[in-house]
């Protein structure tokens, strides 16, 4: 029986993750459109959202904290200088609690993040999706 369960075990720990779903993640993203929008380079409206948070058109692959015209706040504006580069991981893991990951990254119990809204669920979907979107 132990063998059982460990062969049991072992199974469960050598599947691989489920993939993310860009599609998934489009429909998650209406959680987001409070705040964020994105918009083309073009100006095309791909996602109507508010103007709190940063146009999110393109934020794969783009250095952190790095929006033109958008003010951030202190703490990712630090963690921005370090170099980082947001990719689907990096995204998923700071919208699950943005406060936690900045004070993670950067090592500081006191760093704060503007952004309340924590995507415990989804996030990596919502990722996936804006990682399209390039």
């Amino acid at each position: 029986m132990k063998t059982l369960i460990l062969s049991a075990a072992a199974m469960v720990f050598a599947l691989p993750a489920l993939a993310a779903d860009p599609a998934k993640g489009e429909s998650e993203f209406k959680k987001c459109k409070a705040c964020h929008a994105i918009v083309a380079p073009d100006g095309t409206e791909v996602q109507k959202g508010g103007k709190t948070g940063p146009n999110l058109w393109g934020v794969i692959g783009r250095p952190v904290a790095s929006a033109e015209g958008f003010a951030y706040g202190e703490s990712i504006l630090a963690v921005g200088a370090t170099g980082m580069v947001w990719d689907e991981a990096t995204l998923t893991a700071y919208v699950a609690d943005p406060a936690k990951w900045l004070k993670e990254t950067l090592g500081d119990s006191s760093a704060k993040s503007k952004m309340s809204f924590k995507l415990a669920k989804g996030g990596a979907d919502v990722a996936a999706y804006l990682a399209t979107l390039k």
